[in-house]
């Protein structure tokens, strides 16, 4: 059982999964627990307002951090409750008639109570994308970002298009070149609010590289001896995985 308080996770003694803990003095708004039969199968979650105080040994810690204190797999569950909490919270009535959605018994839907409409947790599929050339990695500066850190290229993917013409047209758009080769590389949850990132590497094909000057602040192709001194993401995500992958690639070529 995880407790969620907005986009925080609530943390006891170092703990994060409270099993069949007392959850006394703690002002529920819903729970999973309430929910039918087959929803018993996920990741089970309750949500509180914010505590005037905490107990000794609790904090409150932001899901972002939690991810790189937990790891991989302690957050993909609770990715899993993060997502179903998020959604129940923000989408309470049928968007067709306003009237209130209630749980399906049979599957991970909800249902209006009075037209019938049925809805499912929304997934956004987003690409992510390390583009090579010349032995460098393209690199990029989000005008989102309050620091100095550099990443890969991402971005979402619009209705009707499929993932590669995804990853060509935002390419194109942030950072003005054309991309060839692309290949799947991997994926990985971000519940940021509900994205799932797919994971992709290409080689340059063609243009010059150009901020767009909006999304992106500055970009460029950087040798593996200037990104050991960038600040980059970090561990757990699938960026820096693709970063890593390109980093262990060019070791590995450069000692044959």
């Amino acid at each position: 059982m995880m407790i969620f308080c907005g986009n925080k996770i609530l943390i006891r003694d170092g703990r994060y999964d409270f099993g069949n803990d007392d959850f006394s003095g703690l002002d529920v708004i819903r729970s999973s627990r309430e929910l039918p039969e087959v929803w018993q199968k996920l990741p089970s979650w309750l949500e509180v307002k914010e505590p005037e105080s905490l107990r000794e040994g609790e904090s409150l810690m932001g899901f972002r951090d939690f991810w790189y204190e937990a790891g991989d797999a302690a957050f993909s569950i609770a990715s899993s409750a993060f997502q179903f909490a998020a959604w129940f919270r923000n989408a309470r009535y049928c968007s067709h008639c306003g009237a209130k959605l209630v749980p399906h018994t049979n599957d991970y839907g909800r249902e209006c109570e009075a037209c019938g409409a049925v809805y499912y947790a929304p997934i956004s599929p987003a690409v992510i994308t390390a583009v090579e050339h010349d032995g460098k990695l393209l690199l990029a500066h989000n005008a989102a970002w309050v620091d100095d850190r550099y990443s890969v290229i991402a971005g979402f993917v619009e209705p009707g298009e499929r993932v590669e013409e995804a990853v060509k047209r935002e390419i194109m758009e942030e950072v003005n070149i054309t991309v060839k080769n692309i290949k799947y590389f991997g994926s990985q949850t971000w519940p940021f609010p509900n994205s799932l990132m797919l994971g992709f590497t290409a080689e340059y094909e063609s243009g010059d590289v150009r901020a767009d000057g909006v999304e992106i602040l500055n970009a460029g192709f950087f040798s593996p001896e200037e990104i050991q001194n960038m600040h980059i993401p970090g561990e757990a995500s699938i960026a820096r995985r693709l970063i890593n992958n390109f980093l262990a690639k060019i070791s590995y070529s450069s000692r044959k």
